[in-house]
């Protein structure tokens, strides 16, 4: 999970990398200005290259990379949001159905 604090940072950021990209044809510049004024999603997926993250771990070879995003009422109270809630804080195979799930 990521928690944007600044908007206007983040934007100023997606901002700078696309001015920043020699390759990038006008037409397609003046969108991804457009798109990423507009949506925090899309400022985010200008910062962040699945290839740079995974392409130097080992057994791993990306062939496509997309995400998706969405904005989310985090509260850090509600039980839904507690990822580590297992017993022992260990997620695997449920011997009982096969199943994938908490221990």
């Amino acid at each position: 999970m990521l928690e944007v604090t600044d908007r206007g940072e983040l934007t100023d950021a997606a901002l700078q990398r696309i001015a920043d990209d020699e390759f990038m044809p006008d037409e397609e510049r003046t969108h991804a200005r457009a798109a990423v004024r507009d949506d925090e999603a899309e400022a985010l997926a200008y910062l962040v290259e699945p290839f740079q993250l995974l392409g130097e771990v080992p057994g791993v070879e990306l062939v496509q990379a997309s995400w998706s995003s969405e904005q989310s009422a985090y509260d850090p109270d509600v039980e839904a949001w507690d990822l580590d809630d297992g017993e022992d804080g260990e997620y695997g195979e449920d011997e009982e159905d096969g199943e994938y799930g908490e221990r």
